[in-house]
């Protein structure tokens, strides 16, 4: 430390203190913001979809999601609620609720964020009665100077209410979404189809025909060109006469490598979006035996829909909000017992096991396999 270091007075830093109570929300992330003003996408939703592995990965993620049913418990003993509210399995009432959960886990995978709505409330507990799926790319913030917390939200421009009728319930995801955390990698692949589909109109190096006598005028080039087109798809055999000369230009599909190419986006495909590559068809090699079916059923839960589920549950349950899905003293969870069931003869050996020592009865085995006690 230098002499003249001992005359020099420090500023403190200055703590600007955070009003909890005018704030809706934190502001998890800076790439979370891209989200809400529309700009930093690396890729969208149709780059997303026009690749077959991102598309294929969705409809497995979300559809498994939408397909799991949810159940109310009690958190004191965890009994089931026999009749939770039917907000919970049918959010909005136009629809079922399996295509609302299956494009609300959507956003949550592509974009980070998941909202619905709210379309009606109980008069007397002011709980959540009904609501409806908003597209993340209808919503906007607007943040305190800091750009930390969330002071109000807009759907389609307009300001929304922060509780009640029209307010909305946000779903929070563990990252920032795939559009921006592989939006390269979904973009090579979306070009890389292109490629594809380019090659499969005109599967031959780029050609040129070249005229050897006169310049043609535009609308005779223009006829040569699509009856030289039409030809080529229907003959593998072309005729030149002495005025054209066909020259070819680049390289063809199998010098670009493009299968290779597509089969390694794929597998990053697989692993940006935390599906096994077997489930996409994105590695060869592999098989799904009945053996190991329920191994891997737990694999893709565990990989890939458990983030999203946690989400969707734990966002049901919260409580405190100035608009609740359950009572407090309730909590929301997926009942994964059908997903991971096993084979007749593997529950049949558990049945007896549990009926052995008196956790199950006869009746309740019944009910568990849906079959009608005589």
């Amino acid at each position: 430390m230098a002499l003249k270091d001992l005359f020099i007075t420090k500023a403190e830093p200055v703590i600007t203190p955070t009003d909890v109570s005018a704030s809706l929300a934190p502001v998890s992330t800076i790439e979370a913001l891209y989200n809400f003003y529309g700009t930093g996408l690396t890729a969208t939703r149709a780059e997303f979809m026009s690749v077959p592995t991102c598309a294929r990965a969705r409809n497995i993620i979300c559809s498994s999601v939408a397909g799991i049913p949810l159940e109310v418990r009690t958190k004191a003993d965890g009994k089931e609620v026999e009749a939770p509210p039917r907000v919970i399995s049918q959010p909005d009432p136009r629809i079922p609720g399996a295509a609302t959960y299956a494009f609300l886990a959507e956003d949550l995978l592509l974009y980070g964020y998941g909202y619905l709505r709210i379309l009606e409330i109980y008069a007397d507990t002011y709980r959540i009665r009904s609501a409806e799926r908003i597209a993340p790319t209808r919503v906007t913030i607007t943040t305190n100077s800091l750009g930390t917390e969330i002071d109000y939200y807009m759907v389609d421009g307009y300001r929304v209410p922060d509780s009640g009728v029209g307010a909305l319930a946000v779903f929070y995801g563990n990252d920032e979404g795939i559009l921006h955390r592989a939006g390269r990698t979904i973009k090579a692949g979306a070009e890389l189809e292109r490629a594809a589909t380019m090659y499969a109109r005109e599967p031959v190096p780029t050609m040129v025909l070249k005229s050897n006598g006169t310049a043609l005028p535009a609308d005779r080039i223009a006829k040569l060109l699509e009856s030289w087109g039409a030809a080529r798809r229907n003959r593998g055999t072309a005729f030149l006469n002495a005025d054209v000369t066909l020259e070819t230009l680049g390289f063809d599909p199998e010098k670009l490598q493009l299968n290779q190419a597509r089969s390694y986006v794929a597998t990053e495909l697989a692993r940006a979006t935390g599906i096994p590559a077997f489930y996409v068809d994105a590695e060869s090699g592999s098989s799904m035996t009945y053996s190991n079916v329920n191994s891997q059923r737990e694999s893709l839960i565990d990989f890939s829909l458990r983030p999203i589920m946690t989400s969707i549950e734990e966002r049901l349950s919260m409580t405190g909000m100035p608009n609740d899905f359950v009572p407090a003293s309730q909590e929301v969870r997926f009942d994964l017992d059908d997903f991971l069931r096993g084979s007749a003869m593997e529950r049949a050996q558990i049945y007896e096991i549990l009926n052995r020592i008196g956790v199950l009865s006869v009746d309740e085995i019944k009910k568990k396999e849906d079959m009608v006690s005589e």
